[in-house]
């Protein structure tokens, strides 16, 4: 083996996601409606979904001027298509081709534009407002660290991460994929180390809680410097 060979070899991408997430939906592991796409059932089980939906939309439509919205890590665009008539433009970006093809096709509207993006290696479309719901839990701290350096963009961020019950370890490191925390007994604060995110405000928009020893999906708003 030659040296220009060796060094081919030795090229690593910078973390697993992109391929991971293609596995997840091509083998079905957050379960299966019998449809091609499916973002589970945070994204489709009612006593989740509608709770999200009203109070984001009591948050969009309190702008006399409706938000340009980011929706980072769009997924099946189940929760999205309800919340895309109260933006003045919906941008929703996902790291599966596939999906976000798919996404173009099933979805239409003059205001809604699907973008196939990585946000952490890749810039941000511009915007009012990011949503990320239950999309960091899935990342390793090194691939957070890189999206967060680029929130600050916008002037709000809503983010939603499943976390455990009761008290937890927070911000414990784990590999990007299909897996989130939970099983670390671990969740996700982003104003805490390592990631020490700054902001004017947060303010907690929902608090859902699961089936014992489930944990319990929050919601924050946070206003960015």
């Amino acid at each position: 083996m030659n040296e220009k060979e060796t060094n081919i070899k030795r090229v690593k991408k910078p973390w697993p996601t992109k391929d991971a997430m293609e596995q997840v939906y091509k083998m079905k592991l957050w379960g299966d409606d019998n449809s091609d796409f499916y973002s589970g059932a945070g994204s489709h089980h009612l006593a989740i979904v509608d709770p999200y939906i009203r109070v984001l939309t009591s948050f969009l439509t309190s702008f006399k001027d409706p938000l340009l919205v980011c929706d980072l890590g769009c997924g099946d665009f189940n929760i999205g298509k309800q919340l895309v008539k109260h933006t003045t433009k919906y941008i929703a970006v996902d790291i599966v081709k596939d999906l976000i093809e798919r996404n173009k096709e099933k979805f239409g509207s003059e205001n809604l534009e699907f973008q196939c993006v990585n946000i952490a290696v890749d810039n941000l479309p511009h915007g009012d407002c990011a949503i990320l719901r239950q999309v960091l839990q899935h990342l390793s701290n090194a691939e957070i660290q890189s999206i967060l350096s680029k929130l600050y963009d916008f002037k709000y961020v809503i983010l939603t991460e499943h976390i455990p019950n009761g008290d937890f370890t927070p911000n414990k490191d784990i590999i990007s994929g299909q897996g989130i925390r939970l099983k670390k007994k671990s969740g996700l604060n982003l104003l805490l180390p390592p990631f020490n995110l700054k902001v004017k405000e947060e303010h907690q928009l929902l608090s859902t809680k699961l089936h014992t020893n489930k944990g319990v999906i929050i919601t924050t708003m946070y206003t960015m410097f």
